[in-house]
């Protein structure tokens, strides 16, 4: 017997069990990380001109100038990321999987390595180049004064950056390729 005082949470459930529990909301994440990181040019450069880059010698202006425009590259390279990333998140499971919420974590921690590589990649490297060959030793004032001490400078810093950039999106490829491996395995099974 169907009792609607018994039942009415069914749509609730149906929701949770189909997965658009899991990713209807991680779409959204998706969308609003990618609006972050076309803002994130606009709040580097606030923080660097209210720093006083500006009243700095010619030289850290230009590096600036120059590292800010990598700043908006790498921006709007992970705008195009999280917004591609923000449909194929529901095409992560389907609605006869019994194993929904592990193929969405997933494709977050993937999508997330990608995101942190490709920024340590282009700007970190950028950072490390221009600062080297037009600062030398003084590149280090540049990351203290914009509030960012962890970039290094040099020439191991201009080799190892993009490397990192590179394993960091590999590795994160690795783990979510794992899970969703585990995943699929059980879903299969079960069929």
């Amino acid at each position: 017997m169907e009792n609607k005082f018994l039942t009415f949470i069914k749509p609730y459930l149906s929701y949770i069990d189909n997965g658009q529990f899991f990713r209807k909301p991680l779409s959204w994440l998706y969308t609003l990380l990618a609006i972050v990181n076309l803002l994130i040019p606009i709040y580097v450069f606030y923080i660097a001109s209210k720093s006083g880059i500006f009243n700095s010698p010619a030289k850290f202006v230009i590096v600036f100038l120059l590292l800010w425009m990598i700043i908006v590259f790498a921006g709007w390279v992970s705008f195009q990321l999280w917004w591609d990333r923000k449909s194929r998140i529901n095409m992560s499971s389907t609605t006869d999987d019994e194993f929904i919420a592990t193929p969405a974590l997933s494709h977050l921690i993937q999508t997330f390595g990608e995101w942190i590589g490709t920024w340590i990649g282009l700007v970190g490297f950028g950072f490390a180049l221009l600062t080297t060959i037009i600062l030398g030793k003084e590149g280090y004032y540049l990351g203290e004064n914009l509030g960012i001490p962890y970039l290094s400078t040099g020439w191991i810093a201009i080799l190892t950056m993009p490397i990192t950039g590179f394993l960091i999106i590999v590795f994160s490829r690795f783990l979510a390729e794992q899970i969703k491996a585990l995943s699929a395995i059980a879903n299969n099974t079960k069929k």
